[in-house]
């Protein structure tokens, strides 16, 4: 069995579950996600030059398929998912046969909406979950269903309106993103509760493999808190803490929906699952941590882990081997493109500052926010020097 993060988008890094040695990918369906080929050179983590963040690797919940991409929208790995003993991943009760989803109810559904994303730079698209935390927009979901995206618009499922969200910011590490929507007034909310108790009843609801409607799935708490650890290819772990354990049927595209109690209050949001049998495992963030996580978010408190706002993007792609910030790709209508920087310039300032390696590029972009005005310097393939005022654009979401 293969646990996954389950929401509806393109993966990129894979993760396994070091206590089950399995692993673990996005919990994310591809709506369309066309492959980008990049010369081996290339180092990705050039896309826009920002924050030196890496696609494949940031640190956050980046997704790979390494296998082979199924009709469920989901892969399955290698390994075996055993009895998950030890402190590290304890498993209580009795683990049960997932029941099929149903559609979901107007209560199940309150407050809970679908999330689209266009995906960095025409990547494809992607669908995800998020819940309302405030009428007037602000909604909630993890970070891995938004990783990437250069739009995102959220549905309301029982109006059919739609809003185009911004980013107020996000934790990588707890995989929490809070959003505020555009326009958006007399919204209605969850309600949540925080107590849970293994063997109780629960439902987990969400965009089940990105289709647009909600599907409430049934299902048991195995345990209240589950601890697994997650490497990622660059050879980091990860701890996942505290997570709700339980036999809720939950697929692609369910990330950042509701696991609701019989109350249909919300106790946590759907973060994992497992895939590949009969048997199905999923996790969730305990509602009470997603909310001081959002608190965080929303009072605007930077951390090691917490990102505010958008980082700015020059849209260059730098080569992953040369010590200078050598320019290996652009995007398509970004800001270089639109200053005449082309594949074989080096990048020699950015507002004055001069810069001479990939970080200094990234340190020097760092100051700097979307639709700022600066200037850039560049060398060209024949060493003729260049300079232009440029427009910075929005760098993916990290």
């Amino acid at each position: 069995m293969s646990p996954q993060h389950r929401t509806a988008r393109r993966t990129r890094s894979r993760r396994t579950l070091a206590a089950a040695v399995v692993t673990l990918p996005l919990l994310a369906v591809p709506v369309a996600a066309p492959a980008v080929a990049v010369a081996s050179t290339v180092d990705t983590r050039g896309w826009g030059g920002y924050g030196g963040l890496d696609f494949g690797g940031d640190g956050g919940y980046g997704e790979s398929y390494g296998g082979a991409f199924g009709g469920s929208y989901g892969s399955t790995y290698g390994g075996t998912y055993g009895d998950q003993g030890g402190s590290t991943s304890p498993t209580q009760g009795t683990q049960t046969t997932a029941q099929d989803a149903t559609a979901a109810t107007s209560t199940q559904s309150t407050g809970v909406v679908l999330i689209d994303t266009v995906l960095d730079y025409d990547e494809g698209e992607a669908a995800g979950t998020g819940m309302v935390l405030t009428s007037d927009g602000t909604v909630v979901t993890n970070h891995h269903v938004v990783a990437g995206a250069t739009s995102i618009t959220v549905t309301v499922p029982s109006t059919g309106k739609k809003y185009a969200a911004t980013v107020v910011g996000y934790d990588t590490s707890r995989d929490v993103a809070v959003l505020k929507l555009q326009g958006a007034s007399g919204l209605s909310t969850i309600s949540t509760d925080t107590s849970l108790s293994a063997g109780e009843a629960v439902t987990a609801v969400g965009n089940a493999e990105g289709a647009g409607t909600l599907t409430a799935a049934p299902g048991t708490v195995l345990t209240r808190r589950t601890t697994i650890d997650v490497s990622g290819d660059d050879g980091t772990t990860e701890h996942l803490t505290g997570l709700i354990e339980n036999s809720s049927d939950v697929v692609s595209g369910d990330s950042g929906g509701a696991l609701l109690d019989a109350d249909d209050e919300v106790v946590g949001m759907n973060v994992a699952a497992s895939s590949g049998t009969a048997q199905v495992t999923g996790y969730a963030i305990p509602i009470v941590r997603v909310l001081r996580i959002a608190g965080k978010i929303e009072a605007g408190t930077a951390s090691s882990t917490i990102t505010i706002g958008n980082k700015a993007a020059l849209g260059v792609q730098l080569d992953s081997t040369s010590t200078a910030p050598y320019v290996a790709g652009v995007v398509s209508g970004g800001a270089a493109a639109r200053a005449g920087i082309a594949s074989g310039d080096t990048i020699t300032s950015v507002g004055g500052t001069s810069v001479s390696s990939y970080d200094a590029l990234t340190q020097a972009l760092s100051g700097h926010q979307p639709g700022d005005r600066v200037k850039v310097g560049w060398t060209d393939s024949a060493g003729a020097a260049h300079s232009a005022t440029v427009t910075l654009g929005t760098a993916p979401i990290g």
